[in-house]
């Protein structure tokens, strides 16, 4: 009787709802998915990387939708139906900033930068925002307090009374202060201190670091509003969290250099409303960071005598022209294996030209330590300064200095053939504006050079040809 009855009972009890919320584990370096923990990535192919995370499954409105926009209807247009009006841009006083940005800040965009902890992030926006007239702005921060930006702005010696500061970290909390003060710009330092209420796992980790960034796309797209978002590095020198965070965004910029040094690089690698190979060169000081309008002049190191091993490249970045220093160092191998040490190069590059000068050439570098450094602490990626590297490698094997008025650019081939490069004219004329007598130059250029320039421009297709030129 009293089974029946306790079976009556759990019949006739109202169902409750199942739980909304689930467990999965997450590789902390891709993002990736799984129902169980596994040692190592099948995506990424990292060990130890999976951490399990509670993912509440439940369908909310934005925190920063009302109720008119909720119900919303969207249908799709025909492409003649859309306006091609020109994208409006906000122009900064920073010409660097918006010479990497393509032309200013794009309405309703949403910009990702990552560097090194110390490097200036910062400060670089800080500033730049302190220096807008007439732009409301309003300054996340998560990591700092509120007077610790107040004595760095004092420092700056930049006012703004247009200028908003919110220290908070909860999604929730920030979208309820940007309806009330509607910014036209909006700067998040930095991204791994947010969270939501609707991920239940820590700050920083891969669920809430891309449903935060999710939730500031969607407000950026809906209200047109500009979006800066500061982000973290990880000891690798890639951007922290998952890589679906550099997709999610419209631009993703790095800003480089050494702590140790004056010079910091702002460097574009994506951009959907510009060049995503742009670079823009500060030097920091005590009152912020001081654009540099003529970098070629820093790349260039200046010295009384002539030195061996040194050559000067004319390389591009994005639509800038720039001439920069290579330095080699040719000594025999003292230790049995030979060393090949790079700053600011492609490693397995410079293994590349060295196979080429020892089988087209004729010299023994697979005896001798090469060292190879770009001055000014640059990262270049461009083949046309091959050409210079070789130079600059043969003048420290031979013991003999290069003439300090020539430059070099071209691309060197597998079969020690030197190649012709795009943009020559630019490279050219920023040579000659920097007072260079010579340019060496690959002859299959020749057709594409029309302009009339003081510089003597010497063609030579081959490597041999370069040696017995300049030695």
């Amino acid at each position: 009787m009293i089974r029946e009855k306790h079976t009556s009972t759990l019949l006739n009890r109202k169902k409750e709802p199942l739980s909304k919320t689930k467990t999965t584990f997450i590789c902390q370096h891709c993002g990736i998915e799984s129902a169980k923990w596994q040692g190592k990535c099948p995506s990424c192919n990292s060990w130890n990387t999976f951490v399990e995370e509670i993912v509440q499954k439940e369908t909310k409105k934005e925190n920063w939708q009302d109720e008119s926009s909720s119900g919303k209807t969207v249908r799709s247009k025909k492409l003649n139906e859309i306006s091609d009006s020109e994208t409006k841009r906000i122009l900064t006083k920073d010409h660097e900033l918006n010479r990497v940005l393509g032309g200013g800040i794009v309405e309703g965009s949403v910009i990702l930068v990552a560097g090194e902890p110390g490097i200036g992030k910062s400060t670089l926006f800080l500033q730049a925002c302190l220096e807008l007239d007439g732009i409301t702005t309003l300054y996340i921060s998560g990591e700092e307090s509120l007077q610790q930006i107040k004595m760095r702005a004092d420092r700056l010696n930049v006012s703004n009374d247009d200028f908003f500061l919110l220290n908070s970290t909860e999604t929730q909390v920030i979208f309820t202060e940007i309806k009330r003060i509607k910014p036209d710009l909006v700067v998040i330092d930095s991204i791994q201190t947010l969270e939501t209420s609707h991920i239940e796992s820590a700050p920083g980790s891969v669920s809430q670091v891309r449903e935060c960034t999710a939730e500031i796309v969607r407000f950026a797209k809906t209200t047109n509003t500009p979006v800066f978002i500061i982000g973290h590095i990880t000891k690798e020198g890639s951007i922290a969290g998952p890589k679906v965070l550099e997709h999610m965004v419209d631009t993703v910029l790095q800003f480089e250099g050494d702590r140790h040094y004056a010079y910091r690089i702002l460097r574009t690698t994506k951009n959907r409303f510009g060049n995503g190979n742009e670079l823009g060169i500060y030097e920091m000081s005590e009152r912020g960071l001081r654009q540099i309008t003529n970098p070629s002049e820093i790349l260039i190191s200046q010295k009384n005598e002539a030195l061996s091993g040194i050559a000067i490249a004319a390389t591009m970045e994005g639509a800038r022209p720039l001439l920069i220093e290579t330095q080699a160092l040719v000594t025999h191998a003292v230790y049995g294996t030979p060393q090949r040490t790079v700053n600011g190069f492609d490693l397995r590059r410079l293994q590349l030209l060295l196979a080429v000068l020892e089988k087209r050439g004729g010299f023994h570098f697979g005896v001798k330590d090469v060292f190879l450094n770009m001055a000014g602490g640059i990262k270049v990626e461009d083949p046309a300064i091959d050409l210079a590297i070789i130079s600059a490698l043969l003048s420290s094997y031979e013991d003999k200095p290069l003439p300090t008025s020539v430059c070099f650019v071209g691309e060197v081939g597998l079969s020690g053939e030197v190649r012709a490069v795009s943009r020559i004219e630019q490279r050219i004329a920023e040579a000659e504006k920097l007072g260079f007598e010579k340019i060496v130059v690959s002859k299959f250029n020749q057709k594409s050079i029309s302009l009339k320039s003081r510089i003597q421009i010497q063609f030579v297709s081959t490597i041999e040809e370069v040696y017995r030129m300049m030695f």
